[in-house]
């Protein structure tokens, strides 16, 4: 996975702790995220994690996006807040957002629905337009 293969830049990054997208840091909103064709990142990863990017994950490796959802709630009090998860944190500096925000827990609660009942993919694939979309990307109905 991309955070763990970060692990050699930031000891916090581990099958336990992973997850980023775009989210505030200590130096403002940052657009980071995964990497480039070109072997780099997408802007300056600094060993932040993003909770929602592990709620992401749900409906495509449920266990290992648990896990680490869990390892946060668990190891890192100061990233659950009253509404859910911190916009993201820094356990190598210290640093935790204060904005619990509401498009994180949008997706976080989606993809947790998804993960269980298929509903939101189930839904968002009746529409027609998806379909063709699906089918002139070379996706099969599986």
């Amino acid at each position: 996975m991309f955070c763990i293969s970060l692990a050699n830049q930031f000891s916090d990054y581990s099958a336990d702790l992973w997850g980023v997208t775009s989210s505030d840091s200590k130096n403002g909103y940052v657009a980071w995220g995964g990497p480039t064709a070109q072997g780099g990142t997408i802007g300056p990863v600094d060993g932040s994690i993003v909770p929602c990017a592990a709620a992401g994950a749900l409906p495509f490796d449920f266990p290992d996006a648990v896990h680490v959802l869990r390892w946060i709630r668990g190891h890192y009090p100061a990233a659950w807040q009253r509404y859910g998860f911190v916009d993201a944190f820094n356990p190598l500096t210290g640093w935790y957002d204060t904005d619990v925000i509401g498009i994180d827990l949008g997706i976080s609660v989606l993809m947790a629905e998804n993960a269980q009942t298929q509903f939101v993919w189930n839904t968002f694939m009746k529409n027609a337009e998806i379909q063709t979309a699906m089918q002139l990307a070379g996706f099969q109905p599986g």
